[in-house]
């Protein structure tokens, strides 16, 4: 009987494992392979929604504004300090940026201690604007289902392409060669 009661707790405890994984998973979503997981599902060519987020520089950053006066379109990286994705991604986004100049990099930190988000980003030396969105607000106006998500989205404000999933240097340099060579 006290065996059995043991077996009991103990596959109890492996079921709340497995599921804490799982939604750790959720949250911080991995495709787990070379290719970064693409939402086939998600529409492309809807609007992207404007934002405004305070930047790492002491700025701030607005979409419909960079748009207007800037033009270029941008690769727009949501991201988090406590996602490890996220954080493997990075130097090969910053590494991105500073080969398509013609691209404007942003990367907000989503729901993150802006003070844990900006001291990752200040030591990893990333170049590319740095934003913040620690309550979530722009994450749901992108509808945002797990971390790293990154979108990509034309000079006139389109979303070209939605990815869910770490990316490399390669996945970047062959997607943007796709939507603007």
């Amino acid at each position: 009987m006290v065996t059995d009661l043991h077996s009991n707790r103990l596959r109890l405890g492996l079921i709340a494992l497995f599921a804490a994984l799982a939604l750790v998973g959720a949250a911080c979503s991995d495709s787990g392979s070379e290719e970064p997981a693409s939402a086939a599902n998600a529409p492309q060519g809807d609007v992207a929604a404007d934002f405004t987020v305070m930047t790492l520089d002491g700025g701030g950053f607005t979409l419909s504004e960079h748009l207007a006066d800037d033009g270029r379109p941008v690769f727009l990286n949501m991201w988090a300090s406590w996602c490890p994705p996220c954080k493997a991604e990075m130097p090969d986004i910053n590494a991105a940026s500073e080969s398509h100049g013609d691209v404007k990099f942003v990367g907000v930190a989503v729901n993150d201690d802006p003070a844990a988000s900006a001291d990752f980003a200040t030591s990893t030396g990333i170049a590319y604007t740095i934003g913040f969105d620690a309550d979530g607000t722009v994450a749901d106006e992108y509808q945002v289902r797990g971390l790293p998500a990154t979108y990509i989205i034309s000079a006139d404000g389109i979303i070209l392409e939605r990815i869910f999933g770490a990316v490399s240097e390669a996945d970047i340099d062959e997607k943007l060669a796709h939507w603007f060579s």
